[in-house]
């Protein structure tokens, strides 16, 4: 199923939130892996987790719950989980 472009828009979106508030070094929104395992592979800890969260609930004006952080393990899954907010 090919991605749509508003997808592809959110993920880019998404990877460029990230790479800032976890200050990430030699990598550019269009090289990031959506599905590199935020925690696994790249070591993010909670606080950085927590930070990233707050500036996508701006940027959405959604709610993240913080029961649903362990859902965010990637930027793939993260834009499903706004795209799910969103229509919500």
């Amino acid at each position: 199923m090919p991605v749509s472009m508003e997808k592809k828009a959110r993920i880019i979106r998404i990877a460029e939130i990230v790479i800032a508030e976890l200050k990430l070094q030699d990598i550019t929104p269009e090289t990031f892996d959506p599905d590199l395992d935020l925690v696994d592979e790249l070591g993010v800890d909670s606080m950085d987790l927590a930070t990233v969260v707050l500036v996508l609930q701006d940027e959405y004006s959604i709610t993240i719950d913080e029961d649903d952080y362990p859902k965010l393990r990637n930027i793939r899954l993260i834009a499903d989980y706004i795209e799910q907010k969103l229509q919500a």
